[in-house]
């Protein structure tokens, strides 16, 4: 590469570091070259909008200082332009947050042309320029920011929640892919403060873009609290979106985000089985042997014991905020029991005394009759 090429350390790397956390993922930019230049030095290039390289020994990724000029809708509607011209100053310019345009060259210099140290003291989330209201996505962006540093006591800016507001309205929300839309919930339903996410979105207006369906946010922003303080998993988490609907009995409307967000298989059993079940674990032990015989075997706890313990670990969640009564806690007992003892029921026991067929069947059916009977009698024994 020609002596003027400089390669700086840019965006969350430098972030984290000032902010004393520990920094995942490097991103370099590199001004004053060309793509011939990065091929000539065994740079590998990847990706197809704009020139990204990957080093040829550490892997990580080098992109080609640049601009970029509104072309189309959504996210991907962008002209990019790369040249050894282009400064530094013009490439930080076009990010999204002043604390995401940073960067720090190979001495540890700091640039800062936006004030990205300023807001880190003031713990404020603020866009770089108005070229933020071209990129819908920010919005989505700039929300899981919040819900990440939110223990830290960083809040957006007015106006920056301005222009996100600005951005609901404008109905550039609705170009953005199902997929980057979940790519940026499930990431931020997995940040520290998932509930703070889904609070900046209500305040600019972009829920109701997204999540129209969405009933009794604050009930929602409580159980993602919870799950959050827990440790749940992502499914959990995403299916507390799914209760306040769930106690409405409103299914069809659990169906309609899943599918809207195109979201994993596992997320989207977990969410229907609340819709479905909530109601059913809640009266758990009041339910008769054969309705709960039949729930179990819906859940298919032989083969796949993981889809109740999903569900009943999203029920302990659900009670803990809604502070529910002892009888509701016990049920979450009562029903992992049903499932152990259920399990431990083994078919060639019948076998061997020469029970085959649909008489094997029925048996099998009657054993475990007999296992939700002793167990719901001993249950309300010691209630």
């Amino acid at each position: 590469m020609k002596e003027k090429v400089v390669i700086y350390k840019v965006g969350g790397a430098v972030r984290d570091r000032l902010l004393g956390q520990a920094v995942k993922d490097i991103d370099w930019v590199v001004v004053g070259a060309s793509a011939d230049d990065m091929l000539a030095k065994g740079y590998q290039p990847v990706g197809t909008d704009f020139p990204v390289f990957l080093h040829p020994k550490t892997g990580e990724e080098y992109a080609l200082a640049r601009t970029e000029r509104k072309s189309g809708k959504g996210y991907g509607g962008f002209t990019f332009f790369t040249d050894p011209e282009v400064t530094l100053e013009q490439d930080l310019i076009r990010r999204d947050l002043t604390i995401n345009a940073i960067a720090e060259d190979q001495y540890g210099q700091i640039y800062d042309p936006y004030g990205g140290q300023r807001d880190i003291e003031a713990r404020l989330l603020r866009h770089v320029s108005l070229a933020f209201i071209e990129d819908p996505l920010r919005v989505l962006r700039v929300a899981r920011f919040a819900a990440r540093y939110a223990s830290l006591g960083f809040v957006v800016a007015d106006e920056t929640l301005e222009l996100m507001t600005h951005l609901s309205h404008s109905g550039e929300l609705g170009h953005l892919t199902a997929e980057r839309v979940w790519k940026e919930f499930s990431r931020a339903l997995m940040e520290q403060s998932p509930d703070v996410f889904l609070s900046v979105l209500s305040q600019c207006d972009a829920l109701n873009v997204l999540l129209p369906e969405l009933v009794n946010l604050a009930l929602v922003i409580s159980l993602l609290k919870q799950a959050a303080v827990t440790h749940q998993p992502l499914a959990i988490r995403w299916a507390c979106i799914a209760v306040p609907l769930a106690l409405k009995g409103d299914i069809k409307q659990i169906q309609q985000i899943n599918q809207r967000f195109k979201v994993p298989n596992e997320c989207m059993d977990l969410a229907l089985h609340v819709g479905q079940y909530l109601g059913f674990c809640q009266q758990g032990m009041a339910q008769s042997p054969e309705s709960l015989l039949q729930f179990l075997q819906r859940m298919d706890v032989l083969r796949r014991p993981e889809r109740l313990a999903q569900l009943l670990r999203l029920y302990e969640v659900v009670i803990e905020v809604m502070n529910k009564p002892m009888d509701e806690r016990n049920n979450v007992v009562f029903l992992r029991t049903l499932a152990e003892q259920i399990r431990k029921v083994d078919p060639k026991v019948f076998i061997r005394q020469g029970i085959v067929g649909a008489d094997l069947g029925t048996q099998l059916e009657k054993e475990k009759l007999t296992i939700i009977r002793d167990e719901q009698a001993r249950f309300k024994s010691m209630s």
